[in-house]
């Protein structure tokens, strides 16, 4: 069964200074699109994390997060160096504006880079466990990606086969929509008092039924519906190959409205491009 582009999965590991988590997101897109908001520490790994992404991954718009949340008791200290240059910069500036000059709280001082530095996590060991759980969470993303196509599966599953009984239905009306259409021509003959020779008559039949001749249509309706159930039946990326088999099931459905001399096929034909239509819309949620 394919896979569903929309899912979310999560993970984390507790570590000796806090929580590392990884979050994804995924979404429709016509193609893969991964975006990263990393911790600076390990935003060196982002080409290596992209890459494990595409292995696994062919279709949709992932949201890649990973947070490091430290515990609130971790040892800090504060750089007074750091301090005094940002203090110096603001004298600076300040000097440079009109007006009094405005006072900076304590507060202010410690949210500028780098005066307050926390107890530096291990580097390596920080690596391989944002590593160990980045594949953890796609194990999961891919697992509700499946979880999900599998039931757009077989809601599929279930429009295809009412396509199925609709074709069905309308091959098996065919005999006597082409029966009634002969007996209304013949009918209007007579009320017209035209006097044809049988065999003229029988040219006209072959032409007008040759004319709204819609077996070829309703094969090539089959036909599709037999590629859906194989391409839903593969473990590949089959989104694109649908979206193509959706426009030519619907080619058909209108050409089979447009071919329609009866009450009958006119009504199977807007059956039809219904049932196709909700198979889109669930279909473009595929990878």
């Amino acid at each position: 069964m394919p896979r569903s582009m929309t899912a979310f999965a999560s993970a984390s590991a507790e570590c000796p200074w806090g929580t590392l988590t990884w979050e994804l997101r995924s979404i429709n897109h016509r193609f893969l699109e991964a975006s990263f908001r990393l911790p600076e520490t390990l935003h060196h790994l982002e080409t290596s994390y992209r890459e494990q992404l595409r292995q696994i991954i062919h279709r949709g718009k992932i949201d890649c997060t990973l947070r490091m949340t430290f515990d609130p008791g971790r040892a800090m200290s504060i750089n007074l160096d750091v301090a005094r240059q940002y203090l110096a910069t603001c004298e600076k500036i300040q000097q440079l504006m009109p007006g009094p000059p405005t006072a900076l709280s304590p507060i202010e001082v410690l949210k500028a880079p780098g005066v307050i530095q926390e107890e530096r996590a291990d580097t390596e060991n920080l690596e391989a466990t944002s590593q160990r759980i980045f594949s953890d969470v796609l194990t999961q993303l891919i697992q509700a990606r499946t979880r999900e196509g599998n039931r757009l599966g077989v809601f599929i599953g279930e429009r295809l086969e009412k396509i199925k009984r609709e074709i069905g239905k309308t091959r098996s009306a065919l005999p006597q929509l082409l029966a009634q259409q002969e007996q209304r021509i013949r009918d209007k003959l007579e009320q017209l008092a035209v006097s044809l020779d049988e065999e003229r008559i029988e040219q006209e039949l072959v032409y007008l039924a040759s004319k709204s001749d819609i077996d070829e249509e309703l094969d090539r309706l089959e036909t599709h519906i037999e590629e859906f159930n194989r391409a839903l039946d593969s473990t590949s990326p089959v989104g694109r190959r649908l979206d193509f088999l959706l426009q030519e099931l619907n080619r058909e459905a209108n050409t089979l409205s447009s071919k329609s001399q009866a009450a009958t096929t006119t009504h199977s034909a807007v059956e039809l491009k219904v049932l196709i239509e909700q198979i889109r819309e669930q279909a473009q949620n595929l990878e």
